[in-house]
Formats: structure tokens, C-alpha cells, sequence
């Protein structure tokens, strides 16, 4: 396995598999599957101690290495990975996008151990928490990948390849003239309901109420999802299984109602 070289520094919430999917066969993780080179990874002035420790001795273990484009968090088109290998089995696939410092991934991933968990996250620091926390939970069924989520998901996961994607509490961009910037468009929606096997799951969150009308406008108008929740209370989703993250934890201390929304991928 190869550590990714040129990992960005620290910075805030991350916006946001690989290859094609493998057949729906749990196994026994393997603990160090496609070990390689370990190559150079740029250390980000914040990280501290345990952090520079976490990325030297358990990058091995957790982090995949993509071609990178242009950028050093870019993946070069038509790149392509055998997940079976890197996992060391075959199982479903779930992806979370941002998956900053490991809280909600660390739980989920632990709790659903025969799947595969790829995490897409930016920022160096972030991985190197979660690297920790995962090793400290026992938790094997996660590979990391330092890069941009949409990115991933477009050159890395073949159609119908994903179980579930997990995009919880993604840059809100909450002044007006950046909310372009937002993650779930129509756009992307599109990547993820091709992406997404039929009746797969999409599993969103925020603590902000325009984008949580504006996920459930994205995923209403478009006749490839449908909620899973319809007859509950605006159709918002229970919070299900995820931990309560500091994000969230800031969003309600400042008066945020937290939305949770799951939407399935129509049949083909």
C-alpha cells in the first residue's frame, strides 16, 4: 500500500471507491493487504505528535494512494483500484465524503463490519485522527483516501458499485453568494444515483435549514431517488446509528435544528 504524497494542510470542513464494485462476499479484513512503498507524505505545521505518529506507522494499514491531475488532492481520470485487493475481501461498499476526524466513520464503519468503508478526506491532520481513533476502536473494514470526494466517486466507483454514500454535515457555504459551492446540486446527484445500486442508500445531515430544503429539492425533483421516510414529519429521517459529531454538537449549541435525510436509489 502507498501513502499518498502531498496531503494538504489542515484547513476546515472538508467538502468533500474505487474501482468497480466487488461481489456483494464478506471475508475477514486483512490487516495490511497491497502493502508497498510507503512514500512521502507533507506534514501539516498543525499536526501534533500523536498525529505524525499516527500517519507514519498506521498509513500502512489505512491509506490508499490514487494518481493524482493537477492537484495534489486530485484523481487523474480513468484512474483504477482493485478494492477487493486493497480490503483484503470482497464485501458491499459504503463511501463517506469528508470524513474529517473520524467520529461518525469510526461508529458506522464499526458497526456495519461486513462492509467495506472507503473515506475520502482533504486535510492531513483530520486523517491522521482518524487513523488513530480507528486503530484504537479495532476497527479494519476502512480504507482512506486523501482526496476530493467528488472527484472519487467520479473516477474511481463504477455504476452501481456503491451501497451506501454518507454526507454528513458537509460545508454548509452559508452566505449567499457561495452557496454554488455546495456539495448536493443536481449534479452530483446524478454521479450518485449512477453510481449507487438499486435501492442503495444515501445517507445526508446538516445542522443548516436552507440546506436541508435544498437536499430534499435536489433529491424530490429527481425520479432516480426516492425517501425512505416519507410519512414522517417533513420527511426527515431518524438520526439512525451515526454519533454525535462537533459539528453537530456546535450547530446545536448555536441553535440549529439538526436534519437528517435518507433517500434510496430507484430500480433500474
Amino acid at each position: 500500500m502507498i501513502v499518498p504524497a502531498n496531503v494538504d494542510p489542515s484547513g476546515p470542513r472538508s467538502p468533500g471507491a474505487v474501482g468497480a464494485s466487488a461481489p456483494r462476499t464478506a471475508g475477514a479484513v486483512a490487516d495490511h493487504p497491497g502493502r508497498g512503498v510507503v512514500s512521502f507524505v507533507r506534514r501539516s505545521p498543525r499536526m501534533n505528535l500523536s498525529q505524525h505518529r499516527a500517519m507514519d506507522d498506521l498509513a500502512p494499514r489505512y491509506l490508499i494512494d490514487v494518481p493524482r491531475a493537477d492537484m495534489s488532492t486530485s484523481v487523474a481520470p480513468g484512474t483504477r483500484i482493485d478494492l477487493a485487493e486493497r480490503f483484503g475481501r470482497r464485501a458491499p461498499l459504503a463511501v463517506e465524503i469528508g470524513s474529517g476526524v473520524g467520529d461518525s466513520l469510526v461508529a458506522m464503519a464499526g458497526a456495519r463490519p461486513d462492509m467495506n468503508v472507503l473515506a475520502f478526506e482533504v486535510y492531513a491532520p483530520a486523517i491522521a485522527s482518524t487513523m488513530g481513533k480507528l486503530d484504537r476502536a479495532g476497527v479494519r473494514n476502512v480504507r482512506l483516501v486523501a482526496a476530493d470526494g467528488t472527484e472519487g466517486l467520479r473516477e474511481l466507483v463504477g455504476t452501481a458499485a456503491l451501497a451506501e454514500l454518507w454526507t454528513l454535515f458537509p460545508d454548509p457555504w452559508p452566505k449567499k453568494r457561495h452557496r454554488k459551492r455546495r456539495l448536493v446540486n443536481q449534479v452530483f446527484a446524478e454521479l450518485v444515483a449512477d453510481r449507487l445500486e438499486d435501492g442503495g442508500l444515501w445517507r445526508l445531515a446538516t445542522d443548516w435549514a436552507d440546506y436541508a430544503e435544498q437536499m430534499t429539492e435536489v433529491l424530490g425533483s429527481s425520479p432516480l431517488f426516492a425517501n425512505r421516510y416519507p410519512d414522517l414529519p417533513g420527511g426527515w429521517a431518524p438520526r439512525g446509528d451515526r454519533p454525535v459529531t462537533r459539528f453537530e454538537r456546535r450547530g446545536m449549541e448555536a441553535g440549529r435544528t439538526i436534519r437528517d435525510l435518507v433517500w434510496a436509489r430507484v430500480p433500474r
